[in-house]
């Protein structure tokens, strides 16, 4: 199968984050499209049902794509959980739990936390009902006993927890970008392949003790990252991956 509609939902996102096509705008028809960038329509349907399953566009029977937004910018300069940035840009937060299990811990796992056993809970996160995130997290053991009796779903992990005194102090995230395998895409409702922004992340407390090692997968049309850095005081590391 072509690639070709990845491209194009690419050149899309581009234009959406650019102002070209802004929020509440109507995309242009199909045959346009498909006369512009010189592709089949059946190509600008996969493209629009990758865009649509990334939360951009929505489309209606007989009527042209309506832009819904530009992607939500993640700030990493300051620890906020999902819920809390989410409801600062108006959206809904929610979740849906796929599996919480308690089980031993994995090499990496062991690494990074310090413990045998642990608990990982692999959790789909949304915006306003729409998937924009997968969630695979290993909690320390203690931790991950609070996680168990928490509705993952309808609350905020990080809140739930700071009511119980428990406060993600530090972190520590590594960015970089992976395609979405066949779970990621059938979690996230998108095609294997997409672009998913991925961010490792290493919690602790104000000890330093750690709490979690999560790895999240953003849809890359969904969501932006920013850093801010300066010359006297720098938060961005570049590595090699």
């Amino acid at each position: 199968m072509s690639a070709r509609f990845r491209d194009l939902a690419a050149e899309i996102r581009a234009a959406i984050a650019d102002g070209t096509f802004p929020p509440g705008s109507k995309l242009p028809s199909e045959s346009e499209l498909a006369e512009r960038y010189d592709v089949s329509r059946g190509t600008v349907r996969q493209t629009f049902a990758l865009l649509r399953a990334d939360g951009l566009i929505a489309s209606h029977q007989g009527a042209r794509r309506i832009v819904l937004g530009a992607p939500r910018v993640q700030s990493f300069t300051e620890l906020r959980s999902f819920s809390l940035w989410a409801r600062s840009l108006g959206e809904v937060p929610s979740g849906r739990k796929i599996a919480l299990v308690r089980r031993e811990a994995s090499p990496g796992e062991r690494a990074a936390l310090g413990e045998d056993r642990i608990y990982h809970l692999t959790r789909v996160r949304l915006l306003s009902g729409q998937p924009v995130m997968i969630e695979r997290t290993a909690y320390v053991e203690r931790i991950g006993a609070l996680v168990a009796g928490i509705d993952t779903d309808t609350e905020s992990i990080c809140e739930r927890l700071e009511e119980l005194g428990i406060v993600f102090a530090h972190a520590e995230h590594t960015l970089d970008a992976v395609p979405a395998d066949d779970e990621d895409a059938d979690l996230l409702g998108t095609v294997p392949g997409t672009p998913l922004l991925r961010e490792r992340r290493r919690a602790t407390d104000p000890d330093g003790r750690p709490l979690e090692w999560s790895e999240d997968r953003y849809l890359g049309g969904a969501v932006a990252v920013t850093v801010r850095n300066s010359v006297s005081a720098s938060v961005l590391e570049r590595q090699k991956s």
